[in-house]
């Protein structure tokens, strides 16, 4: 099976969306300061977004654990 480019962008936008979160709460916890973690969870979301689909595309170029269907495989 092969993952097309969209189900990565699509991917990527909802991990982001916690991620961002997750590092917001964190950046609040750490600073105290609302605004200096809103300003942390803006940056990080455009830098960490392009990391994450460039990674997701590389490792649908990867064959680690992936099953390739042959005509002797019994389906149900």
């Amino acid at each position: 099976m092969q993952e097309k480019a969209y189900r990565s962008a699509v991917k990527t936008l909802s991990w982001r969306a916690v991620g961002t979160l997750d590092t917001m709460v964190i950046s609040f916890l750490i600073t105290g300061s609302l605004a200096m973690a809103a300003s942390i969870g803006s940056i990080e979301v455009f830098t960490k977004m392009v990391l994450y689909y460039l990674h997701e595309r590389a490792w649908t170029r990867i064959g680690i654990g992936l099953h390739r269907p042959t005509g002797d495989d019994y389906q149900i």
